[in-house]
């Protein structure tokens, strides 16, 4: 059965994975993108999709209000890293926009469609840093906690509405989001910094992260299987077993 899947951040990475596979397998897709240019590149790339600009942080949101949309999938996300006491606040209110506000804002223009009709389900991209935190990613962290918080509040609150909200929780992989999120701080942070003495394990976790990623094919199915499945858990992690490898790794540094 053809059904409507809008999905945010669909521009690279697991957003665009998905909206191209769930397409493929019939789909009326919607996907949405942060600029203009990367919406031009993508419908010209995928015809098959409706392609739109949506900045998740303005009012670009309003558009939604006018989908009748079936599955939401907030991808959507911005990250930066820095140790607490350092970085700009400036830095961490830009991903708490995004992750966080516009995640929000986005789900709120969405799901008065579902309720109307009784049925819907609500997809939110957070990861394994939403229940696992470890040096220099706090401001990242921080966000996918409270997107934990948001989205195990609206599974109850909107069960009783027939809809579906469901997290997905992916580790380390390979899509270029990671490598460009362990590197930001490196843009402000240096030896004058208040935490300047831990430079040496800021640089080790960067690398850890970086190091052994894995195939984004993975989460792109498991994002396919989400909207497809008749019933969901509240936490979908991928790999499986990632909560233990990342505590094992931490724990070892």
């Amino acid at each position: 059965m053809s059904i409507t899947v809008l999905i945010t951040g669909a521009g690279s990475g697991f957003g665009k994975g998905a909206s191209l596979a769930l397409a493929g397998r019939g789909h009326a897709v919607i996907a949405t993108t942060e600029t203009q240019q990367q919406a031009d590149e993508l419908a010209a790339e995928a015809p098959q999709l409706q392609v739109e600009k949506i900045d998740i942080t303005t009012s670009d949101v309003d558009k939604i209000r006018q989908w009748d949309v079936d599955v939401l999938v907030n991808n959507a996300g911005a990250g930066r890293t820095g140790p607490l006491v350092d970085v700009p606040i400036e830095v961490v209110r830009h991903v708490f926009e995004v992750n966080v506000f516009g995640t929000l804002a986005v789900t709120q223009a969405a799901v008065p469609a579902m309720v109307a009709k009784g049925s819907g389900r609500v997809i939110i991209v957070s990861s394994i840093a939403g229940v696992v935190a470890g040096p220099t990613f706090g401001p990242y962290t921080m966000s996918k906690h409270a997107l934990e918080a948001m989205g195990k509040t609206m599974r109850s609150e909107l069960a009783m509405q027939g809809i579906d909200v469901t997290l997905l929780n992916p580790g380390p992989y390979l899509t270029g989001f990671n490598d460009q999120m362990a590197d930001s701080m490196w843009e402000w942070f240096d030896s004058s910094a208040v935490n300047a003495p831990a430079t040496e394990l800021f640089q080790v976790v960067g690398e850890m992260v970086k190091s052994d990623q894995m195939d984004p094919a993975e989460v792109v199915q498991r994002i396919v299987e989400l909207v497809e499945a008749e019933t969901t858990d509240e936490n979908n992690f991928v790999p499986p077993d990632i909560v233990e490898q990342l505590t094992a790794q931490l724990d070892a540094g």
